[in-house]
């Protein structure tokens, strides 16, 4: 065998160690792991903190499929939506801000709303898509796109009424879409799915012109009248969604591009529609039937994702977007022993901790491990910092202002700090709160939603403006403690002051919210 010359081997050790550096760069660029993960972000509608077995241990639910994904992976005991709503909560997942940064200062929108997200705002789905992956939406949007119209100088409604869609041309393309804000491939409906038109969009196309005219009424089903086109069925939606989400798993595991992928539910959310082998099956009712079908439907995914040969090197995370809704007759399943808030005060639209404290669980067996459980403070603006973590991505000053990256806490790193200094919460009706450590300032009198006290409840005006609680003493804030904790109501009160008007509440230069127009009042006041 013939000895290589010195040349041609030191040749060889360069080319080497070039190789190597190359492989280390690409590795500290994402997140230093050896390759970036699939990811996969399940939000579920109006899902209580309660109704998952693996947060309350005394759940009347069976969710065994959502409990092992905790068991396989990192179960977050206090996360938290930024806001008790639909519309807020999808904005504050796909932007990493806080919703009421932009024009929607309160409630939700509707199927009929225009783009809340303009083009030029970055998106989870625009920064992963920069990075080299490939990118999905499927299910509920929410968060409004611009439908095409027969004649601008019709003026229509707001899309409450179902003579509000007279007006839409649904043959032309809809604009300021998913597509339009980094998403590939986008398949859903435009709000929820109660609210009408009843019409799947793909890629900025509607599948089919809706023909008819559909309401319902039931005790637990009902949905608001409008058009419906022959291919959306209610009680089929939440199965295609799942259905397609797996079709788009095998599809996509034959490319070499890491995927992520936004799996919207629109359930259990009304209308509440258990397929017919799910009835029955909780013995509470149909609210906990459906629970029960959508954990049976991620069983399949999570099979889906270990057929497809890629479980260990995908992120998948379970969040809910708020908490229980009423719709779900929560008396009835408290009658029989099941709470969907578990220990916590209120339901989905409140300011308090029913309102927004969510289940929320990570499962990416590369780097997380089994079993494992956070206390950390977190919220769904987080997701949008960890995904630019994960890839190497440097969010700019109007990036995610309101993020922060959740990377250290599923790797269980020490960071000899308070993962974040503080959260805001937001109720239906715009009420603020800010969560600090044990303590939590809630800005307005009652719920700020829908359970006792309503703001519009003759009650509310002899309470105090403000409430004041230690959730680690009381975690379903019984005690309010403003009158004799006025140092740490002024402490909270000024940060909330601060993050509002820096525009940001992580660290960077100040930003400009939009539209902003708040009633300072409603935050300037200790006790009156």
């Amino acid at each position: 065998m013939k000895k290589l010359k010195s040349s041609t081997i030191r040749i060889l050790r360069f080319t080497f160690a070039l190789a190597l550096l190359v492989f280390i760069f690409s590795c500290n660029e994402s997140g230093d792991d050896l390759s970036r993960p699939n990811i996969i972000y399940i939000l579920a509608d109006d899902m209580g903190y309660g109704d998952v077995t693996a947060f309350n241990e005394n759940s009347k639910i069976k969710t065994p499929n959502i409990d092992l994904l905790a068991q396989a992976g990192m179960i977050f005991t206090d996360a938290h939506t930024s806001a008790a709503v639909c519309t807020p909560t999808r904005y504050s997942i796909i932007t990493g801000r806080y919703n009421w940064r932009s024009a929607l200062k309160q409630g939700v929108l509707t199927g009929k709303s225009n783009a809340l997200i303009p083009k030029s705002r970055s998106t989870v789905a625009s920064i992963l898509k920069q990075k080299g992956y490939k990118t999905a939406f499927i299910g509920k949007w929410h968060l409004g796109w611009d439908w095409a119209i027969k004649d601008s100088i019709i003026a229509s409604g707001e899309g409450w009424d179902p003579n509000d869609f007279m007006n839409i041309d649904f043959s032309k393309p809809v604009t300021n879409n998913p597509n339009d804000l980094g998403f590939d491939y986008a398949f859903g409906h435009s709000g929820s799915l109660d609210m009408a038109p009843y019409v799947y969009v793909e890629n900025g196309m509607a599948t089919e012109m809706p023909d008819t005219i559909t309401v319902n009424t039931g005790k637990y089903s009902w949905w608001r009248e409008g058009p419906t086109s022959h291919d959306f069925v209610h009680s089929e939606v939440t199965p295609n969604f799942f259905k397609r989400a797996i079709n788009y798993i095998q599809d996509a595991v034959k490319e070499p591009n890491p995927f992520f992928l936004y799996l919207a539910l629109p359930s259990p959310h009304t209308p509440i529609l258990p397929e017919e082998q799910w009835q029955e099956k909780s013995g509470l009712n149909p609210y906990a039937d459906f629970v029960m079908m959508i954990d049976g439907y991620i069983g399949d995914l999570l099979n889906s994702i270990k057929d497809a040969g890629i479980e260990d090197n995908t992120l998948v995370i379970f969040m809910t977007d708020n908490g229980c809704s009423p719709a779900a007759k929560m008396e009835e399943l408290e009658s029989k022993g099941h709470f969907p808030s578990y220990i916590f005060r209120g339901n989905k639209a409140d300011i308090f901790e029913g309102g927004h404290r969510v289940p929320f669980i990570a499962k990416w067996p590369n780097v997380i491990k089994k079993g494992t459980v956070s206390n950390e403070t977190i919220c769904s603006t987080d997701f949008m910092a960890t995904c630019a973590n994960i890839v190497g991505y440097a969010l700019s000053d109007n990036e995610g202002e309101d993020s922060f990256s959740m990377l250290p806490l599923f790797k269980e790193k020490n960071l000899g700090r308070d993962f974040r200094e503080a959260t805001v919460h937001h109720s239906i009706n715009g009420s603020f709160a800010i969560r600090k450590g044990d303590f939590k300032l809630i800005m307005c009198p009652g719920s700020g939603g829908w359970s006792y006290p309503k703001p519009n409840d003759p009650i509310i005006d002899s309470l105090p403006k403000i409430q004041l609680y230690n959730l680690k003493e009381d975690p379903s804030e019984k005690n309010n403690l403003q009158a004799i904790e006025t140092e740490k109501v002024e402490e909270l009160k000024s940060l909330l002051v601060k993050y509002i008007k820096d525009g940001r509440s992580t660290p960077g230069e100040k930003q400009l919210n939009d539209s902003i127009d708040f009633d300072w009042h409603q935050i300037s006041f200790v006790n009156e």
